[in-house]
């Protein structure tokens, strides 16, 4: 009998702002809607099925907060907007964000929604926006609500029109599918058909965090991060983090562990062990390394050595083991990235078939009489969009056959992993992609990010080590954003490797973390921090910059006193909408424009708004400009008791009416003739909250003049 062990890995990375509280972006609460729930409810179809279902502590905490109405996202917030009251910048948001799902799985067969698609570019009617709302959720409903609940089949019928209550009733429905969720895994579990497992908490890679060296074992030639990242303590503490948090869920701790992105090392073993973990898997090249030994298939795809891979192994570092499963790679595969375009019988008939050959050529090799243990490990949630009904045929027929078939047996993993005889003395270090860490740590945006984890992590050691008692609650705080940071989410995304519309998203919210975790810990913010580490983004992003073209000398009034004074300085240009990350309220930019230059001693700068600037600052608000790379040098400007309030550089002087105007010595600054420099224009609240940041991912950037400067810029 072939014992067959299907995992199926539920993730989403850690997208809430701890201090604003909101959820950058919604995928937990969609993909909840479509898929947590029902690729578990669906096993009650088949009693006789069992998998185990890998749940990421930090994907758990989200689903509570959606599921108990206390989490907010934008999308979330626009959705539930009376259509009527929309402003501009939802609608924009709308067009750029509600279009986010499989064409022609979840767009194209909703005429009405492909209609709204098609043209995006129109003005849109209430009636528009209000459907829109309706369709961008309603097509990520769970198929057995799609299928058969009558507030959703008359959703659907209705097609267009939607009304305020229809928009209420589809809330309802949402609600209903997030507080079903958990407790379907915790029925599973109570009638022993599902195990679950865990990834330590914030999905770390549990190598790097014990030290970031490990990559070099694969790639010996690398750059290193300038500042290298070695704290085995924090991977035990994500791992212990996470053994608790699933007892608090589910009333047990967990027995099996999927380490993020399946990345194991000699030196996380002893970690797992430690926090009560009894089996962990990882992917067959792991094995195939740790062996030294080759993995071939013929023709047909099929594995020429199952004896070495279809079965458990025991892993022993020292005093420490853990049981180790391998998942076939190809098989697992098949499922993520190739059935998607079949039939579902064919589909299912393929894979079935694949795996009782695999079985009996593992019986014909193998010399102890032992069953195959064959494990399929993959991502449970982001395929099913691309197969026909949302993956539910694929994953009846697949589960009828294998429920019906007399050669296998379906088992959890920690069923699978029981009998496991095998050791290896240890293991080699890498993921489940090409058996190494380079899309965490290979390419220069990763090291930066690591170098700047390393920093913040060291700086929190400090000032814990210095704390008093009343600074615990901070303290603690900021550990948390530390841990958050160290996620393995944010640099899949840096790099050459991957890529999607929410780079600058998942890049702004792995800074902001590291940001909220230097303010909680009272210390200054590392400028770097406040620039994007993405280096293949524009110098302006997606912003129109130019450079200063001559000297310049304009007359600090506050006022546009003539055309000529500021002719040749640099220009920033603001974009007429800012992004979710970068603005804490959802108005226009309060900043339209940014111009800036030089004499031969003074950098000049004029903050140009919609409105005059002085109504700005009346308003409460501060305006400052961040001279990064010097320091931390910052000029501020405010009113007090309705005058002017400047602070920064001695001898700066600012006016502000129409236009903000300021002029500062290039040598307060530090800054010598013919050297690079930076600047950035902040708004802050009256609390001193910073709501605007300009330019948002990356500074200004310019060179101070030197003696060369008009004869390399002389125009005819």
């Amino acid at each position: 009998m072939t014992r067959v062990a299907l995992l199926w890995h539920m993730h989403q990375p850690f997208y809430q702002d701890l201090v604003t509280g909101e959820h950058i972006l919604p995928w937990v609460r969609m993909h909840a809607l479509k898929d947590y729930y029902g690729m578990v409810a669906l096993l009650r179809e088949f009693p006789r099925v069992k998998a185990t279902f890998n749940l990421v502590p930090s994907l758990l905490v989200q689903l509570e907060a959606f599921a108990d109405d206390r989490a907010q996202d934008r999308t979330l917030a626009v959705s539930l907007t009376p259509a009527d009251r929309l402003t501009p910048a939802d609608v924009a948001f709308m067009r750029g964000h509600f279009f986010h799902a499989q064409r022609h799985r979840m767009i194209d067969p909703y005429p009405r929604y492909a209609e709204l698609l098609a043209r995006r570019d129109d003005n849109y009617s209430v009636e528009d926006l209000r459907d829109l709302q309706v369709w961008h959720k309603l097509v990520w409903i769970d198929p057995f609500y799609l299928d058969g609940d009558s507030r959703v089949r008359a959703l659907i019928a209705k097609g267009r029109n939607y009304t305020e209550d229809d928009k209420a009733a589809l809330r309802a429905v949402e609600l209903e599918i997030l507080r079903r969720v958990v407790p379907e895994y915790r029925d599973a579990v109570a009638r022993g058909q599902i195990e679950v497992s865990a990834s330590p908490f914030y999905h770390p890679i549990l190598p790097l965090l014990c030290d970031t060296d490990v990559y070099l074992r694969t790639h010996p030639q690398a750059r290193r991060p300038r500042h290298p990242f070695a704290r085995p303590e924090d991977a035990a503490a994500q791992l212990e983090l996470a053994a608790d948090y699933h007892a608090r869920v589910f009333g047990r701790r967990p027995g099996g562990l999927w380490p993020s992105e399946g990345s194991v090392s000699d030196a996380m073993v002893p970690l797992a062990a430690q926090a009560g973990f009894q089996w962990m898997a990882t992917d067959e090249l792991i094995l195939a390394r740790t062996l030294g030994a080759t993995f071939s298939r013929d023709g047909h795809g099929h594995l020429e050595q199952p004896e070495r891979l279809y079965l458990p192994y025991i892993v022993r570092i020292g005093g420490a083991s853990i049981a180790c499963a391998f998942r076939d790679h190809v098989l697992s595969d098949l499922i993520g990235f190739t059935y998607a375009g079949w039939s579902a019988d064919s589909a299912a008939d393929d894979f079935v078939g694949r795996i009782v050959e695999a079985g009996r050529r593992f019986r014909a090799r193998s010399s102890g009489g032992e069953d195959a243990f064959i494990p399929i490990i993959l991502d449970g949630e982001n395929a099913w969009e691309h197969f026909e009904g949302g993956g539910r045929p694929f994953l009846r027929a697949l589960y009828g056959r294998l429920e019906r078939h007399p050669e296998l047996r379906t088992v959890t993993m920690s069923d699978g992993c029981a009998d496991a005889v095998q050791e290896l003395p240890g293991i080699f270090p890498g993921s489940w992609i090409d058996a190494n860490f380079y899309i965490w740590i290979g390419h220069a945006d990763d090291q930066r990010a690591w170098s700047q984890v390393a920093d913040a992590r060291d700086a929190l050691a400090e000032a814990e080590a210095s704390a008093s008692a009343a600074s615990q609650t901070n303290l603690a705080a900021a550990r948390e954003e530390v841990l958050i940071a160290e996620g393995s989410d944010w640099c899949w995304w840096y790099g050459d490797d991957h890529s999607s519309e929410h780079d600058l998203a998942f890049d702004e919210l792995f800074r902001l973390h590291l940001r909220n975790a230097y303010r909680l810990m009272g210390r200054p913010i590392p400028d770097e921090l406040y620039e994007t580490n993405i280096s293949t983004l524009p110098i302006t992003g997606h912003a129109a910059q130019s450079q200063p073209s001559m000297l310049i000398a304009p007359t600090i009034d506050g006022q546009e006193t003539s055309y000529f004074e500021w002719l040749g300085a640099g220009l920033y240009e603001v974009p007429t909408t800012a992004g979710a990350m970068h603005q804490a309220d959802r108005r226009p930019p309060r900043i339209a424009a940014i111009r800036f230059g030089c004499d031969r001693e003074r950098l000049f700068v004029r903050i140009d708004g919609p409105g005059p600037i002085q109504d700005l600052l009346a308003e409460g608000y501060q305006v400052a400009v961040r001279f990064n790379g010097t320091g931390g040098s910052m000029l501020t400007v405010r009113t007090d008791v309705g005058r002017l309030s400047v602070s920064g550089p001695g001898t700066a002087v600012v006016a502000a009416d129409r236009v903000l105007e300021a002029s500062v010595r290039l040598d307060e600054l530090g800054i010598a003739a013919g050297h690079p420099m930076a600047l950035v224009v902040t708004v802050s609240d009256a609390s001193g909250a910073e709501i605007e940041r300009h330019p948002a991912h990356r500074p200004i950037h310019l060179v101070t003049p030197d003696a060369a400067f008009e004869a390399r810029n002389w125009r005819a």
